[in-house]
């Protein structure tokens, strides 16, 4: 029973184990939409999009400017990045060395899922 039981929380640990830069791509897709429902275009990065629809930003430990060229729309947005929360589980499976590859891979990071463009009417 104890080798079943050590065999389970093996597997478990290998299984969850895993980090930022395995998980994670190096790009992250965001979903952005206008405040009205209505069409927008932009860029991010100097890489143009066109809302509503998901647009794929490198991850990165910088804050990104969403900058709206669509008349009546917030002309900027900032899209502020945050630590994935995978990070903080390498840091207790993985240790340091795991910690110290996600974090030279940028791939810790992550932005917010959906962002909403304020415009008008």
């Amino acid at each position: 029973m104890n080798k079943i039981v050590s065999s389970v929380a093996i597997a478990l640990a290998v299984l969850t184990s895993g980090c930022a830069s395995i998980l994670n791509e190096e790009t992250q897709g965001v979903n952005i939409s206008a405040s009205n429902g209505k069409p927008l275009s932009g860029t991010i990065d100097t890489a143009p999009f066109k809302g509503p629809g998901v647009v794929q930003v490198k991850r990165t430990k910088a804050s990104k400017v969403i900058n709206v060229d669509t008349e009546g729309c917030t002309k900027q947005t900032n899209l502020e990045s945050n630590v994935d929360s995978k990070f903080f589980i390498n840091i207790l499976l993985g240790g340091a060395f795991g910690s110290t590859t996600d974090y030279s891979t940028e791939k810790m990071w992550k932005y917010a899922e959906t962002v909403v463009i304020n415009c008008g009417q």
